[in-house]
């Protein structure tokens, strides 16, 4: 019999997959903090407004191509079609759609994840075996507290690795909570997960493909398909993590997995994104639109000079490569610290439609970027990860210059969105797709989901978009 894992205060004999698999299989909404099942109902409609507004994304239409040469009659909702596939296919196109505009959630720690990545896989393995909502709740839960702990534990990005290593873990965690599997299985779950996790950091060096997008659909739809093995008796090597060559020696290093809580309090460090942009620049657009609010949107003619201050996680993910320079693809756009803070200079905002083509072959772009420094401060690096600090200021010909800096910006979960800014944004991205009152079903849907009976309601208006 397991120990009582987290009301053990003394040393931790178990592997890390054991911790986890027993976290997973003993963990039910009973032990959450009713903050962490409202705050999961929160990432679920923000990653649901998000998944509406990427339907026709480039990638998604590739998927679902694919999906329609081997229809089938039974399965999970691919959203936006009349198309069912199995949960782990379907779970890979609407994984895409949660990704795809850069919209959706945001850990920091040792490594920044993207834990609402899980959340499409888990809606889709929850319809297909017709679970409740307070399922998928649990499964959401578990996931987040799995995924963020490991980001709590190790980074990988130095060692050549991806955040979505993580995401298949917690996914794997989250479906075998879903499932109700008992601790063997969940065990084994994790195992599986473990051995095939290792994605490459190369998805986001250089000029950014669609697999940026596409990467963390992948590894949750791994996660979620290594708990369908694993419930039907396959097992995985061991110990994937401490072994001989296991993801510690290959991908990680060494470390001790911090402690999981029953409450899932995880979930409550996660930020909500305000503008579809990598999280890291977030505060650099705030900085730039309240110094738009001054002078008004920046002509590059009448500017002497930009300079923005940013801390050294954020120089080396989103601006030192020269692509994040002259970005040719929207996926490079969106994760430029200089392409980014010029929009929002030359716009006055940020929003979908500021990565279009035309928009990075925006002469006014390029004269803008020829004028701007970044630069790393380190006061900024002693304040992250609990915050993500930018400052820009703008000196125009003249002599006038205008200057801001925001540490916590909206939506940082030191600095959270509303119900009504979460309502508004969901608005705005779903305006064209859904109706007011397909809106407000859904919202009151997803905001009592531990009384949904069946997953399947919820998505029954997302397959008529």
């Amino acid at each position: 019999m397991k120990r009582d894992l987290w009301r053990d205060s003394g040393v931790m004999e178990e592997t890390v997959a054991e911790q986890i698999g027993f976290y997973a299989s003993k963990t039910g909404m009973a032990d959450f903090a009713q903050e962490s099942i409202k705050e999961g109902k929160r990432r679920i409609l923000d990653s649901l407004a998000v998944m509406v507004a990427a339907v026709n994304a480039p990638p998604v239409a590739s998927a679902k191509r694919l999906l329609r040469r081997w229809p089938t009659a039974q399965g999970s909702t691919v959203i936006g079609s009349d198309l069912k596939a199995s949960p782990q296919d379907a779970s890979l196109v609407n994984g895409i759609m949660v990704r795809y505009l850069d919209f959706n959630d945001t850990y920091l720690s040792r490594e920044a994840i993207h834990p609402s990545d899980m959340i499409p896989a888990l809606i889709a393995l929850a319809e297909a075996f017709e679970a409740s909502g307070e399922d998928l709740l649990k499964g959401v839960l578990v996931g987040y507290e799995v995924a963020c702990a490991l980001a709590d534990a190790a980074t990988i990005r130095d060692r050549g690795f991806d955040h979505v290593s993580n995401i298949a873990i917690g996914a794997a965690a989250g479906a075998a909570a879903l499932l109700e599997l008992d601790f063997e299985r969940a065990f084994e779950a994790v195992n599986i997960a473990g051995v095939n996790a290792a994605a490459l950091r190369q998805t986001r060096a250089g000029e950014l493909s669609m697999w940026k997008g596409c990467a963390a659909a992948y590894a949750a739809r791994h996660g979620i398909f290594s708990a369908l093995l694993a419930s039907e008796g396959v097992t995985g090597p061991k110990p994937i993590f401490e072994g001989e060559l296991g993801y510690m020696k290959a991908i990680s290093g060494p470390f001790n997995l911090p402690r999981l809580t029953p409450q899932a309090t995880r979930i409550l460090k996660t930020s909500i994104k305000w503008w579809p942009v990598e999280y890291h620049s977030m505060s650099a657009v705030e900085a730039a639109t309240r110094i738009v609010s001054q002078i008004g949107r920046v002509k590059p003619e009448d500017v002497e000079r930009v300079r923005v201050s940013t801390f050294k996680v954020s120089y080396n993910i989103i601006v030192k490569d020269p692509e994040k320079w002259r970005p040719k693809s929207r996926e490079t756009a969106d994760h430029s610290l200089p392409y980014i803070t010029a929009r929002t200079l030359l716009d006055g905002d940020i929003w979908l439609d500021s990565f279009e083509d035309v928009k990075m072959r925006d002469t006014a772009f390029l004269e803008l970027a020829e004028k701007m420094r970044v630069e790393v401060d380190p006061r900024y690096d002693e304040l992250y990860p609990e915050a993500v600090p930018n400052s820009v200021e703008v000196s125009l010909k003249g002599g006038r210059v205008y200057s801001e800096e925001v540490i916590h910006p909206k939506g940082h979960y030191k600095n959270p969105l509303t119900d009504e800014e979460l309502r508004l944004k969901f608005a705005r991205l779903t305006a064209e797709k859904l109706s007011p009152e397909e809106l407000e079903d859904i919202w009151n849907m997803v905001m009592s989901l531990d009384r949904l009976r069946y997953v399947g309601y919820l998505m029954a208006p997302l397959s008529r978009l």
